[in-house]
């Protein structure tokens, strides 16, 4: 079975989700004759009309009213009887992101995450409903403020956005339609300057995402964190992978991922085993970075850990 595209708009009620949805289906870049299924999981002031899109008819829309409906089995009815070849979800910003996870069918494969937000009634979801502001940012890889206008405060909405993901981009749409990115530069929330680089148990998984993109920045660097140790009879004996598993969009989506250690002792560490790991970073080729360079831990010191508070990390 083949794998079905998902393309993921959150946020709010009126916060621009179904015209963003409409804009992209108008898109002559987008109107490459695939069927196309769009889910809207809510009600809002906006409709959407197929009879204006180029290829209408291969539009199909299908609105979810109850959260009782949003099941796996219904998903997959709708995309049998529609034959689409992707799918757009305006999202329920009540509804957690787990429940579509759940739902989701296993050959769906999420594409793109976007999150749409009211930037004069954002403030005041963030204070209200902080876990649902938290559970659409967390994963989302743009968050798009838009009726923006000079009088709203822009470094406040890009600090709430910042304190849960550093990764995605934010832009600043107009009410005349000119867009604005994003430009404010965040620190990393470790000194990766100091002569050893502490990481905390939480900001792992942006080490990982740092060192992996930019590996000539930690060339040199010692830096200390906590890994679940990963070793197998395929690794070299001193080597093993020190880690975490990490969470990229929801539950069903969490896998492990770390850093290639190079250790003479690695064979007497216990597999699935917890350690504090300092290491000298080298930035080198490798087979396992492909034809790219890649961030190379030297191991200095290990020892046992107990495991953290919170097993799972975030990309955020």
């Amino acid at each position: 079975m083949a794998n079905i595209p998902v393309y993921l708009f959150l946020g709010f009620l009126d916060g621009g989700k179904t015209k963003f949805i409409h804009e992209t289906l108008c898109d002559k870049r987008f109107q490459d004759g695939d069927r196309t299924l769009v889910i809207l999981c809510e009600e809002g002031e906006e409709e959407l009309d197929t009879s204006k899109y180029a290829g209408g008819k291969r539009v199909t829309v299908v609105t979810i009213e109850d959260k009782e409906q949003l099941t796996k089995e219904f998903l997959e009815s709708c995309v049998k009887k529609s034959r689409a070849e992707r799918v757009m979800i305006e999202y329920n910003g009540m509804w957690m992101l787990d429940d579509l996870g759940r739902a989701m069918p296993q050959n769906w494969q999420i594409y793109q995450i976007m999150m749409m937000a009211d930037s004069k009634t954002f403030d005041m979801y963030n204070s209200n409903m902080r876990q649902l502001v938290y559970d659409k940012i967390n994963v989302t890889e743009l968050v798009a403020f838009n009726r923006y206008s000079d009088d709203i405060d822009k470094m406040k909405l890009h600090t709430i956005v910042r304190a849960i993901n550093r990764r995605a981009a934010i832009i600043y749409e107009y009410n005349d339609g000119t867009v604005e990115n994003d430009e404010i530069v965040d620190p990393l929330p470790f000194d990766i300057n100091a002569p050893v680089v502490e990481v905390k148990d939480e900001d792992f998984g942006l080490l990982y995402l740092d060192a992996m993109d930019k590996p000539q920045n930690y060339d040199g660097k010692t830096i200390r964190f906590k890994a679940l140790v990963a070793r197998s009879g395929k690794m070299p004996k001193n080597s093993f992978v020190g880690g975490r598993f990490a969470m990229t969009c929801c539950v069903e989506d969490i896998r492990y991922v770390g850093f290639m250690c190079r250790w003479d002792h690695a064979s007497t560490l216990a597999n699935k085993g917890w350690y504090t790991v300092t290491a000298k970073v080298k930035a080198e080729r490798d087979p396992l970075f492909g034809s790219e360079v890649g961030p190379m831990f030297y191991v200095t010191d290990v020892k046992s850990a107990q495991k953290p508070e919170e097993e799972t990390v975030y990309f955020s």
